[in-house]
């Protein structure tokens, strides 16, 4: 019998000597056999068994619905949390759109007693982490940054909920960089929390970085169809891609053919969705032998190591690919889109001049997009910073941004004149 969501965070909050302490430096049980036959075909690209509490064999009828809690790990936990709490709920398949799976994910609340009508809620979406299992944020933690970043939110008074998004810890290969899964992973975290004994707002505010950006404007994008009695207040946006034609060439000419490249991780991960759903793909035509290692180790490893490998062996875009895979990719960037970018909330874009991940082209061009759709743009543009750089250095700006949001101020952005 599951326990009740009240009951469960009571015990998160009391039984501090019973963390389970599972994280990134846990030994983890041989991959996946004590529980899946090894010819199982739930067994799929990036799959291995983390803990039972990944798994969820009942009914599941609806999508948004909490079906399991637990408390974290210390490797897990977020400093400047009162409560760290491992969730699993029910979402929509959002490759298929009708299948409802198990998703994973955690809520932060903050210490102290929560104000009447609960903590303001925000939806953080994270970014590139992998596609293996062992990568879900809930299970192997967060990077120094975020958790840093994280904590500042919290000591201001937020509630964070954060899914892992579907097929990173759960069943099922998780799409990479596919923005509608990433929506309804997001959307129906925040049900579920809302709809439980958990002392958090009604409202919530969508933030991410990366590819978690991405995941923040689609969930925003996709919520009046898809989950239209959510009040999303409104959307904060750090090193956002944006997949069209003339962002590709941007992308194109920052990075370079014949010299290591580290971004080459990101190119890999790409390729994992377009085995996920394109049936007339095969890896071995495209990735060198020399390269194919590194490209198979993305099963297993987190995006971290394999950047790292990446660096290690020297790899350039030339010694990693026999010959481009752009008609693949063309069908993969599809799924990478948004339905609109005329968002119905204040949408806030923070852009590091030195970005080379998502590059300013890319970023300024989704900008542009969104306030020709009408939506009420905060751009703003730190020249200096990088991409990893721009998600601390925005709190400074953002915050402000929040608490309007929040309070139902009238954000008017700065569509007029754009930094860039």
């Amino acid at each position: 019998m599951l326990r009740s969501p009240i009951s469960n965070l009571l015990a998160a909050l009391g039984a501090i000597a019973g963390l389970m302490g599972i994280g990134a430096c846990a030994s983890l049980p041989e991959r996946a056999a004590d529980r899946l036959e090894v010819n199982d075909d739930r067994l799929t690209l990036g799959d291995s068994f983390l803990s039972d509490f990944y798994f969820y064999e009942g009914e599941i009828d609806k999508p948004g619905v909490l079906l399991k809690t637990e408390q974290l790990g210390v490797t897990q936990s977020n400093p400047g949390a009162g409560a760290n709490i491992r969730l699993l709920y029910s979402s929509t398949d959002g490759l298929g759109g009708e299948d409802i799976l198990p998703v994973s994910g955690v809520l932060f609340l903050p210490e102290g007693a929560a104000p009447a009508g609960g903590w303001p809620l925000m939806a953080w979406t994270h970014g590139t982490v992998g596609i293996a299992d062992v990568c879900a944020p809930s299970w192997d933690g967060r990077q120094m940054q975020d958790r840093e970043y994280l904590e500042f939110w919290l000591k201001q008074g937020f509630a964070v909920v954060a899914s892992d998004y579907q097929g990173l810890g759960t069943r099922g290969t998780h799409p990479y960089l596919a923005t509608r899964p990433e929506a309804y992973s997001n959307l129906d975290i925040i049900r579920a929390v809302q709809s439980g004994s958990f002392p958090v707002s009604n409202e919530v505010l969508l933030f991410g970085q990366s590819q978690g950006a991405g995941a923040a404007v689609a969930s925003a994008a996709y919520a009046p169809e898809y989950a239209s009695e959510l009040a999303i207040v409104g959307v904060v946006a750090t090193g956002v891609p944006f997949f069209s034609p003339e962002t590709l060439v941007a992308l194109q000419e920052a990075r370079p053919r014949d010299v290591a490249d580290p971004l080459l991780a990101y190119n890999l991960l790409a390729l994992s969705l377009v085995q996920r759903t394109d049936a007339n793909f095969r890896l071995e035509e495209y990735v060198s032998d020399r390269a194919m290692p590194i490209a198979l180790s993305i099963r297993e490893t987190c995006h971290k190591q394999v950047r790292a490998k990446v660096v290690q062996e020297g790899l350039s875009y030339n010694e990693t690919f026999k010959r481009p895979p752009s008609e693949h990719l063309v069908k993969a960037f599809a799924r990478m889109g948004y339905p609109t970018l005329g968002l119905r909330v204040p949408l806030f874009v923070g852009t590091g001049g030195k970005d080379r991940d998502t590059p300013l082209r890319m970023q300024a061009a989704l900008v542009r997009r969104a306030c020709a759709a009408g939506t009420q743009v905060t751009a703003v543009y730190y020249p200096e910073l990088d991409h990893r750089g721009v998600v601390p250095a925005s709190t400074a700006d953002s915050i402000s941004f929040a608490r309007a949001a929040f309070s139902g101020e009238l954000v008017e952005g700065n569509c007029g004149a754009l930094p860039y």
